[in-house]
């Protein structure tokens, strides 16, 4: 690390810190959880740090090499954590900077339905789709991390690239619509308006709340516009004149805080297709709400 009499930090310490948003974002895409991208993060720099340089052609991709390998085993492990979670999971919330919507891939592969559709893959398989598809790495460089051979790697990647298209949200919607669907959903919850929650709601619309056993929240996936609306207005109810909603940037797409007495109570996110809402994510669970309170850098 740098000296306090101001001299340039030690070269393996230069390379994490160039990277660290970098290697945030890989873990982060990989496990769908920010407390768990740290801890890889720092499992990262533990093995960094006892790397010879001198034997490193290109440190990006051996610290993206180095991070995969830390995910993919955390990612096992998550797995096991998963089986036993009280009602559904829901990947952790992140509060992105506005720049991140910039990066229309980045912000795609990011968002609350596509992380979904990611947990739908093999781990081998999410690895490099996400090394591949998001971070653009060379076929030999994805070998390396998830060893595997370069045309084993390719085939697993065209295996994930038809698993995610046959589940990823129909097209781009842009911000301003996602924006003028949320205020139109805030309006509807403020004021009761249970015809208009209908009118935003696709016929075959999903709800999932994850409470981790720690909050209430719907236990099991709400399939249906009306069951949906009824859903959620009895919750509005329950929560009553107390409760503050604003809109926000959650993993790059807007989304809506909702405050009881100030505190952060819930993070609602959506999936738009064809202009209605075909998928509606509510996170209340603390322990995945941290990432909240500030923003997160992330990058590619």
């Amino acid at each position: 690390m740098s000296d306090d009499d101001g001299r340039r930090p030690d070269p393996a310490t230069e390379a994490f810190v160039a990277h660290r948003n970098l290697l945030f974002t890989v873990a982060y895409e990989m496990l769908g959880s920010a407390v768990d991208a740290e801890d890889v993060l720092q499992e990262t720099w533990l093995r960094w740090v006892r790397v010879d340089l001198d034997t490193v052609r290109e440190q990006r991709a051996y610290l993206v090499r180095i991070t995969t390998r830390q995910a993919l085993a955390r990612l096992r492990a998550l797995g096991r954590r998963k089986e036993s979670y009280v009602g559904p999971w829901l990947p952790e919330p992140l509060l992105t900077v506005p720049d991140v919507a910039e990066d229309i891939e980045l912000a795609e592969s990011m968002s609350m339905a596509m992380m979904l559709v990611l947990e739908t893959l093999a781990p081998i398989e999410r690895a490099v789709f996400v090394l591949r598809e998001v971070f653009d790495l060379r076929y030999d460089e994805i070998a390396e991390a998830v060893d595997k051979t370069p045309a084993a790697v390719r085939q697993i990647a065209h295996r994930a690239r038809s698993h995610v298209a046959a589940r990823r949200p129909r097209g781009v919607v842009s911000a301003a619509a996602t924006r003028a669907a949320l205020g139109a959903f805030q309006r509807a919850l403020e004021t009761g308006d249970l015809q208009g929650l209908l009118d935003l709601l696709a016929p075959d619309v999903v709800a999932l709340g994850d409470g981790g056993g720690i909050k209430q929240a719907m236990p099991r996936p709400v399939v249906g516009a009306d069951k949906v609306a009824r859903a959620l207005a009895a919750g509005v109810a329950v929560f009553g004149p107390q409760v503050t909603v604003e809109p926000t940037q959650v993993n790059g797409h807007p989304a809506l805080i909702m405050r009881i007495d100030g505190e952060i109570d819930m993070v609602v996110a959506m999936r738009i297709d064809d202009g209605l809402i075909t998928g509606l994510y509510t996170v209340r669970n603390p322990e995945k709400l941290t990432h909240m309170e500030r923003e997160t850098v992330v990058s590619r």
